[in-house]
């Protein structure tokens, strides 16, 4: 065999087995996903996250990992993901506070929402669930905010802390209501709702896991939930904007997101898989327990819900003058 048939053959074994190499490292996931979580174990955000984790792992056949990084609204697991790799083996779970109110209330966000990540897929959507203790005279937004304007302060709501999206949701009401109720910040939803069902404080915008069981023994009512549409988990509950304040219109939000540069390729198999998980009877049954509906869509569909979602708080809380 002649020197140049030896160099041609070795550069055909090497061409060979560097497209296998290719082949190989071009096959996405390879390793575990780190999925983070910005909220404790056992809320609404982490029982929601660890399903879907548990069906990507099941989808990709690699692991996905929860990992729960709790603290300031969700802002301190978000800025986790922001720094680390952008190489489609970290997402976070987004979420109303942390993605579509935090630049517009905290003074020094170490992150920028639409710059610093990249969209994979809107989750849901899901209303809040206007509930007051039995013993309020009230069984309507109509009728509380006939109360409210009967003296300042005379009601106070509940939420689950400054910045919360209940908070939120209960200053939009107070604004658009024109009267004035006492706001009862505390560390969480559960201790909250507890005081609300303990008669301590008059009302809240609660989520719908925690509040449904306590609607059906009777130690809350439902006044209103603050969506455009009805929930269908409960039909004869009417919105905000039906039973007394014409154009209130107020929605929780769930996404998921990577670190900003993430491969375009690795966002759109995140983002198909996603896509088929989210229409499995499993999730769609979780969500409605939640009184939502699975969203989905392209990430360029995220994209715009941010967009227009970031708008709309950024004047909501300008005018309230709001910041933590």
């Amino acid at each position: 065999m002649t020197i140049r048939r030896v160099v041609v053959r070795a550069f055909a074994v090497f061409a060979t087995l560097a497209s296998g190499h290719d082949a190989i490292a071009d096959v996405y996931p390879s390793k575990p996903i780190r999925f983070i979580v910005p909220f404790p174990p056992g809320g609404n955000t982490d029982v929601l996250s660890r399903l879907l984790a548990q069906q990507l792992t099941s989808a990709l056949s690699q692991q996905v990992v929860v990992d729960n990084r709790a603290g300031a609204g969700g802002t301190i697991g978000v800025a986790l993901a922001v720094k680390s790799p952008a190489d489609g083996y970290t997402i976070v779970m987004g979420s109303f506070g942390s993605i579509l109110v935090a630049n517009s209330l905290y003074r020094a966000l170490p992150y920028d929402p639409l710059r610093d990540l990249d969209p994979i897929i809107l989750v849901a959507t899901p209303p809040g669930l206007m509930v007051s203790h039995p013993s309020l005279p009230a069984e309507t937004p109509r009728d509380l905010i006939k109360i409210a304007r009967e003296g300042p302060n005379r009601l106070n709501y509940a939420s689950a802390g400054n910045g919360s999206w209940n908070h939120l949701f209960g200053e939009l009401f107070k604004q658009q209501a024109n009267v004035k109720i006492g706001h009862v910040p505390y560390k969480g939803t559960v201790p909250a709702l507890s005081d609300v069902m303990g008669g301590r404080i008059e009302w809240m915008f609660a989520p719908f896991p925690p509040a449904l069981p306590q609607l059906r023994n009777g130690r809350l009512r439902a006044l209103a939930v603050t969506t455009k549409e009805r929930s269908a988990v409960l039909p004869d509950v009417p919105t905000v904007s039906e039973a007394g304040l014409p154009g209130y219109e107020a929605e929780g939000w769930f996404a998921v997101l990577a670190p900003r540069n993430t491969p375009p390729e690795h966002v759109k198999k995140l983002n198909q898989t996603l896509n088929k998980i989210l229409s499995s009877p499993e999730v769609t049954r979780s969500l409605a327990e939640d009184g939502a509906r699975p969203a989905g869509g392209t990430p360029d569909d995220l994209s715009n819900s941010m967009k227009r979602g970031i708008a709309k708080w950024r004047e909501i809380v300008r005018a309230l003058e709001l910041k933590l």
